[in-house]
């Protein structure tokens, strides 16, 4: 199983990472083989709206110049997306956005002269996520707007792990936080593995 995990948080050892690490050593210690890619480290343009992609059929197509890319190849060569995102304002942050925004209308090809394939079709979407409201409360249009990139996609939505942030004075990472990011990795690898069987 081939896992490509997409960090969108500008704070590399912030609360999302500190949810990420478990995760990814669960990972590892089943076998999975990771990927990760940190948003913020990437030049990634929002999209146009051009619509110039929509006329390549055997690929992106997108005009703009930057990573997406290299990032899109490694999506499309992966069995599982994990979007790693601290919530801000109640959904993912701006690069994760771009990159979302981009992958989904270059990589469907609905919009064209001739409605083409969904690049990403049949891949496993995750989201691990934090916030500082109770996750029913904070991340509920986040899962929401997931569900639905993945539905246009014909991609297949995993589930998310959100945990909150209790602000200053509370420290963030705890064996319960961590126990649910590995139960997590678990239940994806399971998820996966079963279907292929």
């Amino acid at each position: 199983m081939k896992l490509t995990i997409l960090f969108g948080s500008p704070r590399k050892n912030g609360n999302t990472a500190a949810l990420l690490a478990p995760f990814l050593e669960e990972c590892v210690r089943l076998g999975i083989e990771t990927q990760r890619f940190d948003l913020y480290d990437q030049k990634l343009l929002p999209c146009l709206g051009c619509m110039a992609c929509q006329d390549c059929l055997d690929g992106l197509g997108c005009v703009q110049e930057d990573d997406f890319q290299s990032l899109f190849g490694s999506m499309a060569d992966c069995d599982v997306l994990a979007l790693a995102t601290p919530i801000y304002a109640w959904y993912c942050t701006a690069p994760m956005k771009n990159l979302m925004d981009r992958a989904i209308y270059a990589g469907n090809k609905n919009y064209g002269r001739v409605k083409g394939p969904a690049l990403l079709a049949g891949k496993g979407v995750a989201s691990i996520a934090t916030c500082g409201y109770p996750p029913e409360k904070g991340a509920d249009l986040w899962e929401e707007g997931l569900r639905r990139w993945c539905r246009h996609g014909k991609m297949n939505y995993l589930g998310m792990l959100c945990r909150r942030d209790l602000g200053r004075g509370v420290s963030f990472p705890d064996e319960e936080k961590a126990q649910s990011a590995r139960d997590f990795a678990r239940a994806i690898y399971l998820s996966v593995t079963t279907e292929e069987l």
